[in-house]
């Protein structure tokens, strides 16, 4: 007999695998009834992938609810297993996937379904937005052949109701004069848009449960804080029940109202939200809510050189028109940028896309064509070509934002380290392998395993590698294009030390660009904050931090530091 209060147990089919076919031998387990108010009711949830026979748990039994008008939030590090409990609610893994345990949906059993009832679920009654919207619209149709798509296939929409409907939706979402948009492209599109647009698609057949997988992760502060905004109106309004993926602990407090923390494919902790942030219980827990970086940037050596300065910096790229391709105009991408940067300094420079802040560092680091000096070691090069160029390439290197993008999946970590060594011919006598061992030690990365390949390390160690490869030529400047953007808070923290130990040892001046203010505060002794090309405020890191003089740069705060005891004043 059950415990008082404790539901009876009821029979339910076995684990079965992704294809849906019961395991050789099994039997069906009994399991307890599931939660009447739960939208999504998980339990014992267990996944693995089969390769070549071997099998990699990746989820442990796994066990949450999401009620009506709730929105749970799945936190953890890259690895936890939290991407996969979500796809598994509708069995969107793959045939190598083995799952086992229970998927409830409105008290339906997703896991052994028949593809038929799956497909009614998917994008109809559960819906979901990704982090990167260009990997999931297609970029040679219309939005409103996307959105349509949708629309015909759940709801038998066509002709003029769909594109009625498609119009109600991108308004609903903030997409403003939505008409005059339906036969635009993803590509014509921002970054904040074409998340619109996504919710968009996810909200068009009028879902139960929206599953948001990090959504907010490759966007600009103010962005960010728009599309959370969005999220929370639609559930009050839509009544949407939501399960929210993040690693991202500040964006989990603003937006859940209960937190299940994962660690290596396991729920570690569970509860409400103010619960998990004010009494953490497990070590883990509190490793993530710690994991910021602390302190600020260490104070520079009055007698430090000046490394690179600019004088109103220009960067306009002409808009060319007729068959004769005339100038008739310029985007202003970088007006009259100036800046000072000293040895062992840290400029940071913010602003949401398009404002100009890559554009300012690659004109620095002559890769593209500018106006006005950039002076480098007291020298101007900024008409500097051929060799003269070539050999300032070495004191001036960039680290970006996807390790994995930048790193060729074709070389050994040790050729790509070295790869500059023969392009710039630098120690010439000495044993390539033997520098490659040195810089890889110097950056946290076992020498042990220069032959590997790149897809054999994680994302931090990636970011690792591509500092190493900048490192290894000894530059004097170097520029950090969001180096720590696509990485879990915890390793966050790991490589803004690594960056601060390397800046220490070798008096590195640092052009360092982020939408996060918290890393800039971290990392940065003066700040220049940039908008549509212009620099609207310049000060050390206190005067922006602590008395923001533009609505911009307040704006900015305002969106970084949301309810949170760091917020600047």
């Amino acid at each position: 007999m059950p415990a008082a209060g404790e539901a009876a147990a009821v029979p339910v089919q076995a684990p079965r695998r992704a294809d849906g076919a019961l395991p050789a031998g099994s039997r069906a387990e009994p399991r307890p009834q599931a939660d009447a108010d739960a939208v999504l009711d998980i339990r014992d949830l267990r996944i693995s992938f089969v390769n070549e026979g071997r099998s990699t748990p990746a989820v442990k039994g796994v066990s949450f609810t999401v009620k009506r008008g709730e929105t749970v939030a799945l936190v953890g590090e890259s690895g936890s297993g939290k991407s996969v409990t979500a796809l598994a609610t509708v069995r969107l893994l793959g045939a190598s996937a083995q799952i086992e345990g229970s998927v409830l949906y409105q008290g339906t059993e997703m896991i052994g379904a028949p593809e038929e009832k799956l497909r009614a679920v998917r994008g109809n009654d559960i819906s979901f937005v990704f982090q990167e919207p260009m990997t999931s619209l297609n970029p040679l149709h219309t939005l409103e052949r996307q959105i349509g798509e949708s629309l015909a296939l759940h709801q038998g929409l066509t002709g003029a109701a769909a594109r009625a409907r498609i119009v109600e939706l991108l308004t609903r979402v903030g997409i403003r004069d939505a008409e005059s948009r339906l036969a635009d492209y993803p590509h014509q599109l921002s970054g904040g848009q074409r998340q619109r647009v996504m919710i968009a698609m996810a909200l068009a057949n009028g879902p139960e449960l929206l599953i948001a997988d990090e959504p907010t992760t490759a966007l600009d502060v103010t962005i960010q804080a728009q599309i959370l905004d969005l999220l929370a109106e639609l559930k009050r309004d839509e009544g949407l029940s939501m399960l929210f993926i993040s690693h991202d602990l500040g964006i989990v407090r603003r937006i859940a109202d209960r937190v299940c923390v994962m660690q290596g494919g396991e729920i570690v902790e569970q509860g409400p939200v103010e619960q998990i942030f004010r009494n953490p219980r497990h070590p883990y827990t509190r490793k993530l809510l710690a994991a910021e970086p602390k302190g600020i940037a260490e104070p520079i050596d009055p007698a430090a050189p000046e490394i690179v300065s600019t004088e109103n910096l220009r960067v306009w790229f002409p808009i060319k028109r007729g068959f004769l391709r005339r100038t008739v105009g310029h985007i202003k991408a970088v007006n009259a940028a100036t800046l000072r940067v000293r040895a062992g300094e840290t400029l940071g420079i913010v602003g949401e896309s398009g404002s100009g802040k890559t554009t300012l560092a690659l004109a620095i680091m002559r890769l593209i064509e500018s106006n006005g000096p950039i002076v480098y070691m007291g020298r101007d090069i900024s008409a500097l070509q051929g060799r003269g160029l070539r050999r300032l390439r070495r004191d001036m290197q960039i680290v970006f934002q996807d390790p994995f993008g930048s790193l060729s999946p074709r070389m050994t970590v040790g050729q790509i380290i070295a790869e500059g060594l023969g392009v710039h011919g630098v120690e010439k006598g000495r044993d390539p392998r033997e520098m490659v061992a040195g810089i890889m030690a110097e950056v946290g990365l076992d020498p042990a395993s220069m032959d590997r390949y790149p897809h054999e390390f994680s994302g931090g160690q990636r970011q690792r590698i591509a500092i190493a490869r900048a490192m290894i030529l000894r530059p004097k400047v170097v520029v950090l294009d969001e180096p720590t953007s696509a990485l879990d808070m915890t390793v966050q923290v790991q490589i803004v030390e690594l960056l601060r130990d390397l800046q220490r040892r070798h008096g590195l001046a640092f052009l360092f660009i982020s939408h996060d203010l918290r890393v800039v505060r971290a990392m940065s002794h003066q700040i220049m904050v940039m908008r549509a090309g212009d620099v609207v405020e310049q000060g050390t890191t206190a005067q922006v931090f602590d008395a923001p003089q533009s609505d911009y740069t307040r704006a900015l705060m305002a969106a970084a530091f949301h309810d949170s005891k760091d917020r600047p004043a």
